[in-house]
Parts: structure tokens; sequence; C-alpha cells
């Protein structure tokens, strides 16, 4: 996993628990990197989910919560850091119908070891969309959290709802709906 996700979590954290929080979930983990991360590093993801469920038992929110919420937190990070990505498209679907094709290619061109999730998108209607997210590592509650932010992003008033289609949580279907 990309440092650059733990770089961010751990600034969520001081910003919103305070910096002894961080301090307290890195020294509940065991991690191989001591908790030390840089931006362009490559880390473990049993690192992130340490970290994770050191932060739920502490704040007793749950992961999916966390999740959720970090995902909300790291658009503001691609927004500002990757802008030509969020130019090039002038709606919120059509941005979302580019990850998989464009955003994950060029970002595989930058970080050529980077594990991204996987987007399938279907255009129901002019105001559905169907993602289908598939990722070993379960993280839907932090797409459906990007999800949320793009659509604030582009000025869409929209519901997503979110199916799981493994009960492990590793193939989601999210259908996002225009209002």
């Amino acid at each position: 996993m990309k440092g650059i996700v733990f770089t961010e979590f751990l600034e969520m954290v001081e910003k919103e628990f305070g910096y002894n929080m961080v301090d307290d979930i890195i020294e509940a983990s065991d991690l191989p990197s001591n908790g030390v991360y840089t931006a362009i590093g490559t880390y473990e993801f049993n690192e992130m989910t340490q970290l994770l469920g050191n932060l739920s038992s502490k704040t007793k929110i749950e992961i999916p919560t966390l999740l959720n919420t970090y995902g909300k937190y790291l658009f503001h990070t691609f927004e500002k850091n990757y802008t030509a990505f969020f130019e090039k498209e002038t709606d919120a679907f059509n941005f979302l119908e580019s990850i998989e094709n464009y955003i994950h290619v060029e970002v595989k061109k930058l970080y050529p070891d980077a594990q991204l999730p996987r987007f399938e998108t279907k255009r129901i209607s002019d105001n559905s969309l169907e993602m289908i997210y598939s990722s070993e590592r379960k993280m839907s509650d932090f797409a459906e959290g990007l999800i949320f932010k793009t659509l604030v992003y582009y000025k869409t008033e929209g519901d997503i709802k979110k199916e799981f289609l493994e009960e492990d949580g590793s193939v989601v279907k999210f259908t996002i709906t225009k209002r």
C-alpha cells in the first residue's frame, strides 16, 4: 500500500483526535515500519489494519465508519495534488467512470507497484451509475467516502446504495443515483 495512504491517515488522526492518539495507535501496533512512513514508500496493508483496529479500539468508532471518514478526508488530498484528473471531467459520473481506465492507468505509471482496487462502471441511465468495487483489501467503506466527496465536488445531489456481492466485502456494488 502506498505511503501517502498512511501519511494522510495519521494526519487525519492527529487533526481529529490529537497527536497523542497517533502515538498511542502506533505504539499499540506491531509495525515493521515502526510507524515511520513516506508518501512515496510502499508498506504492508497489515500495518493499516493494525492502525485502524487500534484507533477503533481507542475511540470506540467502528472501522467501517473510520474508513468512510478517511475516504472523505483523503479526497481533499487527491483534489489538491491531482487537479488535472478533476478538471478533465465536468460531472461526477464521468469522473467516476474514468477511475479504472484513466486515473488508475496514470497512477500505475507513477507507481508501478501500486495495488489498486478495480472499478467496473455501467451507466444505468442519465441519473444512475453502477460501480462494482473489487479488492482483496475489502475497503469499500473507504471507496464510499471517496464517491460521496466526488458527488460533493461536482455539486451533485445523490444517493449511494451499497450491496455486498461477496460476503467478505471483496466485491461490492455501488449504485449512485442523482436526485
